[in-house]
C-alpha cells in the first residue's frame, strides 16, 4: 500500500457496536433508564435534530436534557449519556489488532468519524483510543461530516498532507467513494471481512 496514513472509521470498524444495523446500547434502554429507546430515538435522530449535534451547532447534552423534559425518565442529561457511551463502547480486537500491526509496519493512524465532541473526547480518553492513532477527527468538533468533502479536505490541511497519502477505511461505501474522488484511497469494511482488510492493507 502506498498510502502513508490510514484513517479509521470508528462505529462499524473499530468499535463492534453495530449488528445487523442495529445499535447495540439500545437493546436494555428501556428497562435500564425507565425510558422509551424508541421515543429518544425519534426525538433526537428520525427527527433530525441530531443533524445540529453533528455539524458542531448543538451540545449533545442540551438535546437530552429537552428530551428528559418530555419524558416520563428520571434520568439526568450526563447519566443518560453515561450509560449510552458506556454500553457503545464495544471495540472490536480484531480491527485493532490489524491498525497495531499496521503501525509497527510504519503506518500513521488517525480516526475519521461521524460523532459530535463528548461522544469524540470519551472515545479518545475513557475507551483509550488517543493511545493508538495519533489525531481523533470528528464531524462535531470539525463542523462537517462524511461524505462531505470539507470533512477530508480537514484532514488533509491538519495532517499537511495531500489526498494521495490517506487511506479510508469505513463501513460505509458512500464515504469510501467520497474519498476516492478526493484522491484518497479507501477499503469498504463489511461487517466481519477481517481477511479483506487485511489483504487491502499488508497484500
Amino acid at each position: 500500500m502506498d498510502c502513508k496514513i490510514i484513517a479509521w472509521d470508528f462505529d462499524g470498524v473499530l468499535n463492534r457496536n453495530i449488528v445487523d444495523g442495529n445499535f447495540l446500547w439500545k437493546a436494555t434502554f428501556d428497562e435500564d433508564m425507565g425510558g422509551s429507546v424508541s421515543d429518544f430515538s425519534q426525538y433526537m435522530f428520525r427527527s433530525g435534530r441530531f443533524g445540529d449535534v453533528l455539524a458542531g451547532q448543538r451540545d449533545i447534552r442540551d438535546l437530552v436534557a429537552d428530551w428528559l423534559n418530555q419524558s416520563s425518565c428520571q434520568k439526568t442529561p450526563d447519566e443518560i449519556l453515561e450509560y449510552w457511551f458506556r454500553k457503545d463502547a464495544l471495540p472490536d480486537a480484531r480491527t485493532i489488532d490489524i491498525l497495531t500491526r499496521a503501525r509497527a509496519a510504519g503506518y500513521r493512524n488517525v480516526i475519521a468519524t461521524n460523532n459530535e465532541a463528548r461522544r469524540a473526547a470519551y472515545i479518545e480518553r475513557d475507551m483509550g483510543f488517543g493511545a493508538h492513532v495519533e489525531h481523533v477527527f470528528a464531524a462535531g468538533p470539525m463542523q462537517c461530516q462524511k461524505p462531505e468533502p470539507a470533512f477530508y479536505q480537514t484532514i488533509e490541511r491538519t495532517l499537511g498532507v495531500s489526498g494521495s497519502d490517506l487511506f479510508l477505511i469505513d463501513d460505509k461505501a458512500e464515504n469510501v467513494t467520497a474519498a476516492r474522488a478526493l484522491g484518497w484511497d479507501g477499503f469498504f469494511f463489511r461487517e466481519g471481512d477481517y481477511a479483506g482488510l487485511e489483504e487491502a492493507l499488508f497484500g
